[in-house]
This record gives structure tokens, C-alpha cells and sequence, in this order.
């Protein structure tokens, strides 16, 4: 492991250098990995193994049966129902929603063997067993690797060859090799670095990243912003440049390449004297909102609202209709029109 400082901490971490894939595949050469839903995380994960020269797997049902034929996997060989492919497997991907994971249980957990390895790539069915009643045997290894992103972003930035940085840790260690088989796990699906956290640590940053910058607090900043410009009377087209299209297509790859810092060095002064101005009033304004997030975090009652809402059986339905009240606002269908604007798409 390296030893990184940031800022005035630091953390061991495991880079692809440190742990090469060459590794990797050694440690797991005996090794069948069954991936348990082939979701974007599922998908991802499956293919960059794959492509890494791992034994894979696959264990789905209906919803994505299809999907993973069109990816190469073949039923009867390395395409099964979930439970054979989990009987078959000597790590098994737990990579269903986490509904999903509660649901099948028990099924799963009749099919783990002494010395299997239980990977999930979220903290959430482990942390919240009063919830979910997803409490692994003792005779095998528990263990997790959560990448920091999507399952998409995870494949992109595998053929990209930039990798994506992920988390691990492990909760039970039956076989004494369950940090190592972690690891390797880490770098087969494609991480570019492993920083180490614990299963509770993982699922409590975790939603409240989701709830908050990531996406909740994003979204929702974005809309006010939106709306504003436009009660003031600026144009859809300006309205949603000032607020979406400058942030993703300018400023946020800065902040990617060089950190927050470089992208205020290399916007104008007029700009920078702005932001340092209202950054903190920001800060400020949205804290207790992030103070109450976390609390109902760690107390278990954003999972009871995942868990209801995602096991009604009419739930994908009413996403859909959430995803497309979304979809179909003004400003985003602002965005449609703009991104069909740009000159690589025009070109198509």
C-alpha cells in the first residue's frame, strides 16, 4: 500500500502498480465469479472482468436475460438463472438493487458454500440487516468493492484506460485471504485506485453523495437557477447555458483536471470575485439540510423509503413517470434541443 497525504491527512491506498493485474488474475485463477444481476453495475463489472480475463458468470432473470446475450454470454455456459449461477460461483457479486438483494435472500443465502466469497459493491444490505435480513453465514468471506460511479462510467472508463476509483473493505473474513481476494476483485473489475473504508462508512457517504452534491442537491440547485433566470425574463436557450451547459462543458472538466482552485484561476476576475464572494453563503445556507440528511442516513430512514418504494410492484412505473415529469420540463427539454446543437451530433 502507498501512503498518500490529503491535506493534512493521510491514507493508505492501492494503486494498479502496487496490485497489477497480472496479480490480480493470479490470486484468482481458481476463481468462478458469479455476477448476481446484470443492472449498469452488474453489466459493467461483468464485461471489464471479462475483458480482463476473468472466469465469469452471470446470473439473471428476464428483465436483463436478453442484455447479457447481446454482450457475448451464453445460456448454459456462462449465462444461468440466478440461483444456478450462484451455486457455480466461488464469489458471487451480490449486485441486485438493494430490494432486490432483501428479496432474494434467502434464496441466495441457501446457496453459499463454505469459503465462498459474498461481494456487493454497496454497504447497504450489510449495514441495514434489521431491514433487509441479509445476514451472511460465518463460513465464508464477506467482502466489498464500490466503485465511484455508475455502472456505465465504470465500463467507459475501463475502454477508456483511465480506470475508476473505488473503495473496499472487508466485513468477514472466514478463509484468511478474503483482503487479498477483495483486492484483486478491486482491480479485475477495473479500478484505478483502492482506498479502504468500512461497510458502514461506504453506504452512509454513499447516500448521502446520492441525496446530496451528486445528484439530489445538484438537480435541485440547477432547477432553482433555471427558474429564476427565466421568472426574470432570460430565454430558455440562456437561461439553461448560464446554469447546465456552462457547468458541465467548461467548468466542471477543469475542476476534473487540475481541482476547483485552477478552474476559479482560469475564469475572469469578474467571476472569481463572485464566487469567493457567495461560495460560503452557499455553504452555509445548505448545512442543516446536510446535517438532516446525514442524521436520517445513519438512522436507517432514507433505507426504509428505499425498501417500501422500491418492493411496490407498480414501482417501475411511477419512476418512469417521475423520470419523465423530469425529462419533459422546460429546462430539460431545453437541453435535448441544445446537446442536438452541438456540431459532433450534428455531424451524425
Amino acid at each position: 500500500m502507498a501512503k498518500i497525504c490529503f491535506g493534512g491527512a493521510s491514507e493508505d491506498v492501492v494503486t494498479s502498480e502496487e496490485f497489477p493485474l497480472t496479480k490480480a488474475q493470479e490470486t484468482l485463477q481458481d476463481e468462478t465469479i458469479a455476477v448476481i444481476g446484470y443492472g449498469v453495475q452488474g453489466q459493467g463489472q461483468a464485461l471489464n472482468m471479462r475483458d480482463n480475463g476473468f472466469r465469469v458468470i452471470v446470473g439473471e432473470g428476464d428483465y436483463s436475460w436478453q442484455k447479457a446475450i447481446k454482450d457475448g454470454f451464453v445460456p448454459g455456459e456462462t449465462l444461468f438463472p440466478p440461483e444456478e449461477a450462484a451455486k457455480r460461483g466461488t464469489i458471487i457479486q451480490y449486485l441486485l438493487s438493494d430490494a432486490g438483494q432483501k428479496a432474494m435472500w434467502p434464496v441466495m443465502k441457501a446457496c453459499l458454500e463454505e469459503g465462498n466469497a459474498l461481494y456487493f459493491s454497496h454497504g447497504f444490505s450489510i449495514v441495514y440487516k434489521e431491514q433487509t435480513g441479509v445476514i451472511p453465514p460465518a463460513d465464508i468471506d464477506v467482502i466489498l468493492v464500490a466503485p465511484k460511479g455508475a455502472g456505465i462510467t465504470v465500463r467507459r472508463n475501463f475502454l477508456a484506460g483511465s480506470g475508476i476509483n473505488s473503495s473496499y473493505a472487508v466485513y468477514q473474513d472466514y478463509t484468511g485471504r478474503a483482503t487479498e481476494r477483495t483486492l484483486a476483485m478491486g482491480i479485475a473489475v477495473g479500478s484505478g485506485y483502492l482506498f479502504p473504508t468500512t461497510f458502514e462508512k461506504e453506504v452512509f457517504s454513499d447516500l448521502t453523495g446520492e441525496r446530496g452534491a451528486l445528484m439530489g442537491c445538484l438537480a435541485g440547485v440547477l432547477e432553482a437557477q433555471y427558474n429564476l433566470l427565466r421568472k426574470h425574463g432570460h430565454s430558455p436557450s440562456e437561461a439553461f447555458n448560464e446554469t447546465v451547459e456552462e457547468l458541465t462543458q467548461s467548468l466542471m472538466p477543469l475542476v476534473a483536471e487540475n481541482g476547483m482552485d485552477w478552474m476559479y484561476a482560469n475564469c475572469s476576475t469578474t467571476a472569481q470575485r463572485g464566487a469567493l464572494d457567495w461560495k460560503n453563503k452557499f455553504r452555509d445556507a445548505v448545512a442543516p439540510v446536510f446535517d438532516e440528511l446525514y442524521k436520517r442516513v445513519v438512522e436507517g430512514k432514507e433505507t426504509a423509503v428505499v425498501l417500501s418504494a422500491n418492493s411496490a410492484p407498480d414501482y417501475r412505473e411511477k419512476l418512469q413517470k417521475e423520470l419523465d415529469a423530469m425529462k419533459n420540463s422546460e429546462m430539460w427539454q431545453t437541453g435535448a434541443t441544445l446537446r442536438a446543437l452541438r456540431p459532433e451530433r450534428r455531424k451524425k
